[in-house]
C-alpha cells in the first residue's frame, strides 16, 4: 500500500489517505448510484477476499464494467469516506496456447470460409434461445425447462488434459454444486455442454460426471449432434477446433437469469471458484426477496 500524508492547517494533527491496489471481479454495477459492487481479492493490511461495494467519483468511470469482468482499480480510503479510482478492465489473454491458437485458426477458417462464418454471440441482456441436447443418462434437456430459475453454463470436453482448462471449469462447479446445495434444482441449475460430441457420448459424459459427484438430476452433462453443438457454441461465442486429437478452445462460462436473459459470459479461468459462486449468489437473490444462499 502507498501512504500519502496530509497536514491540516492549524489543526495540531494529521492523518493518512491510504492507497490499496485491488483486482477482483464485478458482480454488480449501478450507473445512478456511482456504484459497483466487486468479489475482491484479498488485499494484504486492509481486507481479506470478501464481496464489497466501491463508489466512483464519475459514472464514466464504470464504462464498460459488466458482471463477470475482472477489473483493477486504486482503492483510496480518506478518513471518513473511501472511493474506487483508475478503474482497468482486464482483457482476458491466456498463458497457454489453446486459446489463442483457437481464435488463430477461428480468423484463418473465416478467411478461407467466410460463408461458414458463427452466428455472432449473444450480448448481455439477451433473451437465450432455446435449445435441447442430451444429458448423461441420455434424458433431453431443453433450456426452457428451467424457466424461473437460474443456469450456469460451461463448456469442456473430458479428453482435455490441461489442468488449468476444462478440469478446472468443472471443479469450479463442483464447488457450486457444494456451496449452493440447498438451492439446486430448486433455484439454480448447471450445465457443462462438451464441444468434442464424437467422442463425449452420454456414457463418457456419466463417467466424467462421477468424477465431481454430480447430481444428474441438478447437473446435466450435454452432448448432441454437432449441428446442435455448434448452435449452442456459437450462442455463447466458444470456439473450437481439433488439432492433433485434441481440440484447441476457448473458454466461458455463462450465467443465466430467471427471466433467461443472458447476465454474464465470462472468458478465461483467471476468476476463482468463489468469485464464480459470489456472481451467482448475486443472481440467485436479485429480484428473488433478498434472500440469501449458503
Amino acid at each position: 500500500a502507498m501512504f500519502v500524508v496530509f497536514l491540516l492547517p492549524n489543526a495540531g494533527v494529521c492523518w493518512a489517505e491510504k492507497q490499496y491496489a485491488v483486482t477482483g471481479m464485478v458482480l454488480k454495477v449501478d450507473q445512478p448510484h456511482k456504484t459497483f459492487v466487486v468479489s475482491c481479492q484479498s488485499i494484504p493490511g486492509y481486507m481479506d477476499a470478501m464481496v464489497m461495494p466501491f463508489e466512483v467519483h464519475k459514472v464514466k468511470d464504470l464504462d464498460g464494467l459488466t458482471p463477470g469482468v475482472e477489473v483493477n482499480f486504486t482503492l483510496v480510503v480518506e478518513k471518513e469516506s473511501s472511493y474506487a479510482e483508475h478503474l482497468q478492465i482486464r482483457q482476458y489473454e491466456s498463458v497457454e496456447q489453446d486459446p489463442l491458437a483457437a481464435r488463430r485458426l477461428k480468423l484463418l477458417d473465416q478467411l478461407s470460409h467466410p460463408e461458414s462464418t458463427s452466428a455472432k454471440a449473444l450480448a448481455l441482456g439477451q433473451r437465450v434461445p432455446n435449445f435441447t441436447l442430451i444429458d448423461q443418462d441420455r434424458h433431453p434437456v431443453t433450456l426452457s425447462q428451467f424457466s424461473g430459475k437460474v443456469v450456469a453454463i460451461n463448456f469442456i470436453y473430458t479428453s482435455c488434459v490441461l489442468p488449468n482448462f476444462c478440469f478446472r471449469s468443472s471443479n469450479n462447479f463442483g464447488v457450486l454444486q457444494k456451496r449452493f446445495k440447498e438451492w439446486m434444482g430448486r433455484e439454480l441449475v448447471l450445465l457443462t455442454v462438451t464441444f468434442d460430441p464424437r467422442r463425449d457420448q452420454p456414457d463418457v459424459l456419466a463417467r466424467y460426471a462421477r468424477t465431481w459427484k454430480a447430481d444428474p438430476a441438478t447437473w446435466h452433462f450435454l452432448t448432441g449432434s454437432e449441428p446442435d453443438i455448434q448452435h449452442v457454441t456459437n450462442l455463447f461465442g466458444v470456439d473450437y477446433f481439433p488439432n492433433e486429437g485434441l481440440m484447441n478452445h476457448s473458454l466461458h462460462t455463462a450465467i443465466i437469469d430467471r427471466r433467461r436473459k443472458l447476465v454474464a459470459n465470462i472468458e478465461g479461468n483467471r476468476f476463482t471458484a468463489d468469485q464464480l459462486g459470489d456472481l451467482v449468489q448475486t443472481v440467485l437473490t436479485h429480484n428473488n426477496g433478498g434472500k440469501r444462499g449458503n
